[in-house]
């Protein structure tokens, strides 16, 4: 991949269409783009924000890392990945994971490893506030993360 990883933690929303138009613009190289975009969810009308805290650097840090193993294991033209912090509303952005490719396979791979790791290594903090005011608490790692980011050190290991 010629350049490094775009990698951005911000407050503010993010335009899906203009960071996938940023990655391709002028590359006859690409043929393959594939995007995930995490927005959040009103669970049923029982959510009315989700708090997202992070430690900034080191948030940063370890998604370039993650970023980075992804550059390492498939042959990408561009990746960007950006995650929200702050108070989000069901409805609004949270996270994007853009890998382009010159094939779409390992587009989509890529794709699917970030998203693996960002909701399993990812130094963010999920605080549920309620539709009816009260404070739902943080919100605890699931194990279904867990497992859908060990199968790619079972992959690893097959390749190596």
């Amino acid at each position: 991949m010629s350049g490094a990883p775009t990698v951005r933690i911000q407050r503010e929303d993010f335009d899906v269409a203009a960071e996938i138009a940023r990655l391709t613009e002028g590359r006859a190289d690409i043929g393959a783009v594939v995007s995930f975009s995490g927005l959040c969810r009103d669970e049923q009308g029982q959510l009315s924000a989700l708090e997202l805290e992070h430690y900034p650097g080191m948030a940063e840090a370890e998604i370039g890392r993650i970023a980075a193993e992804a550059i390492a294991r498939w042959p990408l033209q561009g990746l960007t990945v950006i995650h929200r912090h702050g108070k989000i509303t069901p409805g609004e952005n949270i996270v994007l994971v853009v890998a382009a490719s010159a094939h779409r396979h390992a587009a989509f791979e890529a794709a699917n490893f970030l998203m693996d790791f960002l909701k399993s290594r990812a130094p963010f903090w999920k605080k549920v506030h309620r539709a009816d005011g009260t404070d739902g608490g943080w919100v605890e790692a699931k194990e279904i993360d867990d497992k859908a980011a060990g199968r790619w050190k079972k992959a690893a290991r097959k390749r190596t």
